[in-house]
């Protein structure tokens, strides 16, 4: 018999933040995440998304063996900032059960409504800031914080009664493909003629002033993303947990201010694929962290084992776009890998009707990942 309830204890918690262990124990694809980004995720009194959100966890058991997990949440940030009435899943983890996952969404469904939500929208952790979407096709090893999950997953929401919200894209290039085409050549072309009309400067990200710069970033993502599908713009406490996340990973000669008369209007940030490292050292449940990080400090400094890198983020001012701005960054990017070990460019992601996908394209890219968000309306 199959058993869906919240989490009632302390015990049940920590068997839901271990799930994905079990259910991923023979999945080589499968990249754990650190255990204190995890723990932080879940953590309702330290994660910044719920200071605007209500939520609930939820675990399917059966045997008394948990057989998958789901989050129902209310993001009433994203409702006021997009004027929607709309509630959320995430977390969401099932074996290869439709009853079990039709049960699990069912009832973040039911949580959702109950709270005057007229649909149900995800997969989401928590925010568009974060994970999200549930991968659709090219099950490999996912990039550094990218979601994954089997591919029998979309079969099982399609299954229960979800429909497609969104697509989101990965857009790959690598070093051959660069060096091989003109892609180098017209970028160049390109961008010298953008910046004789606009007076466009691109410059690295200052290392000795990391938190000035973050701050420079949030202004820009927040002026840059204001219109963009399922974006709410950050404040303060996700800002610091994002400078706290991702500063250890930036390397400065791979992240990129564009400026105009000195003002900043845009920005690329480039990180290393660590989920490269991470996989090796694979962290899990028990293991101290300082463990963990000594390892994949290891695999990536002496091993050398990274070979990609990940443009999680870039964004223009409004009113600075279509004068070239994006080509100008993605230009200095492409001039940075090449001398670099780095071998490959993700991109990603993207939504896909935003005009950097064609443009990206058109220099060589190739979409190769697809992340979807998924909708279900709900009866009054």
């Amino acid at each position: 018999m199959l058993e869906i309830r919240p989490l009632a204890n302390r015990r049940e918690f920590e068997d839901f933040f271990s799930f994905p262990w079990r259910h991923y124990a023979d999945d080589a694809n499968w990249v754990p995440p650190l255990l204190s980004m995890r723990r932080q995720l879940l953590d309702k009194a330290k994660h910044p998304a719920w200071k605007y959100m209500d939520g609930e966890y939820y675990a399917a058991w059966r045997a008394g063996e948990m057989v998958g997990t789901v989050a129902a949440f209310i993001n009433h940030a994203h409702n006021r900032y997009h004027d929607e009435n709309i509630g959320f899943f995430g977390l969401f983890e099932s074996i290869d059960d439709p009853t079990v996952a039709a049960g699990l969404l069912g009832k973040a469904a039911v949580w959702v409504r109950a709270r005057g939500a007229d649909a149900i929208r995800g997969p989401a952790s928590f925010t568009t800031n974060e994970e999200c979407g549930l991968l659709v096709d090219n099950f490999s090893q996912p990039v550094i914080m990218m979601p994954y999950n089997p591919a029998y997953y979309a079969s099982l929401v399609e299954g229960a009664g979800f429909e497609k919200a969104m697509d989101l894209h990965c857009i790959y290039q690598d070093r051959v493909t660069i060096e091989s085409s003109n892609t180098l050549e017209r970028l160049e072309r390109l961008v010298k003629r953008a910046s004789e009309r606009s007076g466009i400067m691109v410059r690295s990200m200052m290392a000795r002033d990391k938190t000035a710069e973050f701050q420079r970033f949030r202004e820009i993502y927040n002026a840059a993303w204001e219109k963009n599908w399922g974006f709410i713009p950050m404040n303060d406490e996700e800002l610091e947990a994002l400078v706290k996340d991702l500063g250890m990973l930036v390397e400065p000669d791979l992240a990129f201010f564009a400026e105009i008369d000195g003002e900043a209007i845009g920005f690329a940030l480039t990180i290393p694929n660590f989920n490269e490292a991470l996989r090796r050292a694979y962290p899990r449940p028990g293991m101290p962290e300082p463990l963990t990080m000594a390892q994949v400090a290891w695999h990536w400094k002496i091993r050398r084992t990274i070979r990609g890198v990940r443009m999680p983020l870039m964004g223009v001012k409004q009113e600075h776009r279509n004068k070239g701005v994006e080509l100008a960054m993605l230009l200095e990017i492409m001039k940075a890998l090449l001398p670099s070990r780095y071998d490959y460019l993700d991109s990603g992601w993207i939504l896909e009707s935003n005009p950097l996908v064609k443009i990206s394209l058109s220099l060589g890219g190739q979409i190769y990942k697809t992340h979807r968000f998924y909708q279900k309306a709900l009866p009054v």
